[in-house]
C-alpha cells in the first residue's frame, strides 16, 4: 500500500496503522505553498520516528491554471495533479485518509480519488472521525489524536478568487500570530484568515463565548495589516474583520468549474 499524507491526524494515523502492519507501506507527502510547513514538518518527523519509507513530491498545483482560477470544485484539480504524481511513483495501490465523516461533505476531490482508483480504508471499515482519533490515541499518537482539522492554504481565498502562491504563506504567517496572542485569552480552538476582494475576514473559533465587540481585536488588526504589507499586498488589507468561525465560508458554489 501507499499512502498519501497531509500532515493531519486522518492520514497520519492510517499512515503510521498501515506502516506498522507492513513495514514496505510507502508513504507521499505533497510540498507546495499550499500546505503549511507546520504539516510537513510534522510529516518529516513521525516518517523518521516510526521509520516510514517517505518520499516528497511536488504535486505540481501551482502549475495548473484550472487550479489557480479557484473554482468551487479546486480540490478535484487539486488531487488530480496529486495522485497524477503518486501514481507515476509508486505500483502499490495508493490510499487516502478519508473517514465516514467526509462522505457528508461536497468533497470534488473524492471524483479524482475514484478516477485514480484510491481506496479509503477508513469508509471500507466505517470509521468516522471520533473513532480514527480513538485509534490514534490507542496507537500513543498524543501529538495527532487532537490535531484540529486544518485544511489547505488555498481553502482560505474565496472561490472565484485567483490562488497566488505568494499570498499563502502570509496567511499562514497571519494565523500562527493570532493563534499565539489570542489562544489564551480566548481558549481559540481555531483560527482562519479568510481572502476576501480587498478584505481580510479573521475567523475564531473559541469554546467560550467571544463578544466581538467595536475595537476588541484593534491590536490584532494592526498585526495582520502589518504581516500583509511587509510581503507586498497592502490593497488585500483596505478592510481587516473580525468574526465568529463559520465552516466552509470561503465556498461559493456558482464558481463551479464543470469544464
Amino acid at each position: 500500500m501507499a499512502v498519501a499524507v497531509s500532515g493531519g491526524v486522518d492520514s497520519m494515523t492510517l499512515a503510521v496503522l498501515a506502516h506498522r502492519v507492513q513495514p514496505a507501506t510507502q508513504i507521499f507527502h505533497a510540498i507546495s505553498p499550499a500546505v503549511p510547513f507546520q504539516a510537513t514538518d510534522r510529516v518529516e518527523l513521525h516518517a523518521k520516528r516510526e521509520g516510514w519509507q517517505l518520499k516528497i513530491i511536488d504535486a505540481g498545483e501551482m502549475e495548473d491554471p484550472q487550479y489557480l482560477a479557484n473554482p468551487a470544485n479546486r480540490c478535484y484539480f487539486c488531487k488530480t495533479n496529486l495522485y497524477d504524481r503518486v501514481v507515476e511513483n509508486t505500483t502499490l495501490t495508493v490510499a487516502s485518509g478519508t473517514n465516514l465523516d467526509d462522505l457528508g461533505d461536497y468533497r470534488p476531490g473524492l471524483i479524482a480519488a475514484q478516477e485514480h482508483q484510491v481506496c479509503h480504508p477508513y469508509v471500507e471499515v466505517g470509521i468516522d472521525k471520533a473513532t480514527l482519533r480513538a485509534v490514534a490515541d490507542d496507537l500513543g499518537l498524543v501529538d495527532l489524536k487532537d490535531l484540529p482539522a486544518a485544511p489547505c492554504l488555498s481553502s482560505r481565498v474565496t472561490t472565484g478568487i485567483a490562488i497566488d502562491a505568494s499570498l499563502l504563506p502570509v496567511i499562514n504567517q497571519v494565523e500562527e500570530a493570532l493563534r499565539k496572542q489570542l489562544t489564551d485569552q480566548y481558549s481559540l480552538e481555531g483560527v482562519r484568515c479568510r481572502i476576501r476582494e480587498g478584505e481580510v475576514a479573521i475567523q475564531l473559533e473559541s469554546s467560550v463565548g467571544i463578544g466581538f465587540l467595536s475595537g476588541q481585536f484593534d491590536e490584532s488588526a494592526v498585526v495582520v495589516r502589518k504581516l500583509f504589507e511587509q510581503a507586498g499586498f497592502p490593497d488585500q488589507v483596505q478592510t481587516v474583520v473580525f468574526e465568529p468561525y463559520e465552516k466552509g465560508s470561503a465556498f461559493l458554489i456558482e464558481t463551479l468549474d464543470v469544464s
